[in-house]
């Protein structure tokens, strides 16, 4: 899988916890620069962990799988992208937030955030793809989006959460798109 195509979806699987740090912003009025790195460590580190559970439970089924792997591909970033894009249609997260999150709130969230992932390290292992450097793509990218996600929900509050889930849901869309033609081609 070329590095471009790991980058986008770092990018992509980084939304959930983009918006939640920009809300998070919003919200949080105290000590800006400790809660963001909260949030953007838990949050990258919970995005690296589990793509490598979801990988390595894939690899135990991939010989299941061989010969419809892409399309095993293409329906889970399929189903993935729809969930983001209907998510942000339907959810305001953190309305009811309190103004602190505890760390079970903020570990809740980690999870919440990341079960996509787990989903995209399954993927991974169906179109046998090495995890190490997906892995760390995708954790550095969550990490800097959620650090920058807490300061612009300071300054920008709620303009942009609900439009850049929506782009990310359709970028995972298109590379569920471009692991099945790659495939059938």
């Amino acid at each position: 899988m070329p590095v471009v195509a790991m980058v986008f979806i770092g990018l992509a699987l980084s939304m959930d916890a983009f918006a939640v740090s920009v809300a998070s912003g919003v919200i949080i009025k105290t000590q800006k620069i400790l809660h963001a790195f909260k949030f953007a460590f838990s949050f990258g580190l919970f995005q690296m962990i589990m793509p490598m559970i979801g990988w390595a439970t894939g690899n135990r089924f991939r010989p299941l799988v061989t010969n419809i792997d892409h399309w095993v591909a293409f329906g889970l970033l399929g189903l993935i992208g729809g969930k983001m894009i209907y998510e942000a249609l339907r959810i305001e997260l953190l309305e009811q937030a309190q103004k602190e999150v505890s760390l079970h709130v903020l570990l809740g969230l980690s999870v919440a955030t990341s079960i996509d992932a787990l989903v995209v390290g399954l993927s991974f292992a169906f179109i046998d793809v090495a995890i190490v450097l997906p892995v760390i793509i995708i954790g550095v990218i969550t990490f800097a989006m959620s650090f920058a996600g807490f300061f612009i929900g300071a300054k920008l509050g709620h303009l942009f959460e609900k439009k850049v889930e929506i782009i990310a849901g359709l970028i995972l869309i298109a590379i569920g798109f471009k692991i099945l033609f790659e495939h059938l081609m």
